[in-house]
């Protein structure tokens, strides 16, 4: 037995009996492998509106079906089965009908998700750093770079408020001049783990982390991302890559989105691997396929952020240090905002200059 056929079962009837009816198999369960399945009637006024569906005479897989007569596809009548219930099968139907009443199926059953009212930014900042410590109040053109990250929020209109998420006495001091804080512990493993000990003791309903090394953040990436949340428990952004030198850069994280726009995987590998170019230069390579690159920036809903830092830290995101992956192999997905801009971080003392040309030029 597999999805998409229709078997005979004995189903319990409305008056306590049981009859010998079919019903359609929409799934088979592990580990025993029962089946989902939903009854068929031949009562077509019994259809529920935007969720039932008729299968005709006049429709291509109605022979297929093995029925007798039109009959209703009662999704609304469903329940589970042991394989060993299934008498025997008697036919089938499309792939297309069986992918359509999945998809009514799964918007049926998963609650719409509530409404976000507020959103606030947080942005995690630790002083110490191997490369570059006191990095959050190193001066940027005259201001601490945790004050210009701020300044950059504050100018997206997603954010009901900005927060920023430290560990350490000085950050504070300083930071809580022109923005709220809150303290944290300090032995968080990510900065999710940080800002979701912010979230707990916050009202809100969902959260834009922004990193906060990056003096230059677009407004505009942070409410697109911010926006995503309304369809989406996760978010995050990326661009496309142009520089043949990211491409081969473990340092330059690779996404890889659906066609529905979530995260398949994230590595510091090139990903796809083009099998029929990779001999070919990264330059022909980037010619040949749409590769994106992923903007350390995520939102979530806030549910879903306080139940993502509940799962231990997981195999791949041990083994790629990349926090989002522990989201992926917990069945949480990811929607993926594709952005023209590209991250400015400040990671070394060098980059300071580097940065303030930038702030110069915009003046």
């Amino acid at each position: 037995m597999k999805p998409g056929d229709l078997i005979l079962t004995t189903i319990r009837q409305a008056d306590g009996r049981q009859k010998t009816r079919p019903a359609l198999v929409l799934k088979v369960c592990a580990p025993f492998h029962d089946l989902l399945v939903c009854g068929l009637s031949s009562r077509l006024h019994h259809q529920v509106a935007g969720l039932d569906e008729v299968l005709k005479h006049g429709d291509l897989d109605y022979r297929s079906s093995g029925l007798r007569e039109e009959s209703l596809i009662r999704l609304a009548y469903l329940g589970t089965i042991p394989l060993s219930d299934a008498r025997q099968a008697i036919g089938c139907i499309s792939a297309s009908r069986l992918h359509r009443l999945l998809g009514k199926l799964s918007r049926y059953l998963e609650p719409p998700l509530v409404m976000i009212r507020r959103t606030v930014g947080i942005i995690p900042a630790r002083y110490a750093s191997s490369r570059f410590p006191g990095k959050p109040l190193a001066l940027i053109a005259g201001k601490p770079l945790i004050q210009r990250v701020v300044e950059q929020c504050r100018k997206a209109t997603s954010l009901s408020e900005v927060i920023v998420a430290t560990d350490d006495a000085r950050i504070a001091e300083v930071a809580q001049k022109f923005c709220r804080v809150e303290m944290t512990r300090a032995d968080h493993p990510s900065g999710s783990d940080r800002i979701a000990e912010v979230a707990a003791r916050c009202e809100c309903d969902a959260v834009v982390n922004i990193q906060g090394d990056e003096p230059l953040m677009d407004p505009a990436v942070i409410d697109a991302v911010a926006g995503a949340l309304a369809a989406n428990e996760m978010s995050t952004a990326a661009r496309l890559i142009q520089d043949p030198a990211e491409y081969e850069n473990p340092n330059v994280v690779k996404v890889v989105a659906s066609t529905a726009g979530r995260a398949l995987y994230f590595s510091r590998r090139t990903i796809p691997f083009l099998r029929e170019a990779a001999s070919r230069s990264g330059s022909e390579q980037l010619a040949a396929f749409t590769f994106l690159k992923h903007l350390g920036i995520y939102g979530y809903r806030r549910e879903t952020l306080l139940r993502l830092v509940g799962f231990p830290v997981s195999p791949l995101e041990n083994a790629e240090k990349l926090e989002q992956l522990r989201a992926l192999e917990n069945g949480i997905p990811i929607a993926v905002v594709k952005v023209d801009y590209d991250s400015v971080g400040v990671d070394l003392p060098a980059d300071v200059e580097r940065v303030e040309r930038l702030l110069a030029g915009r003046d």
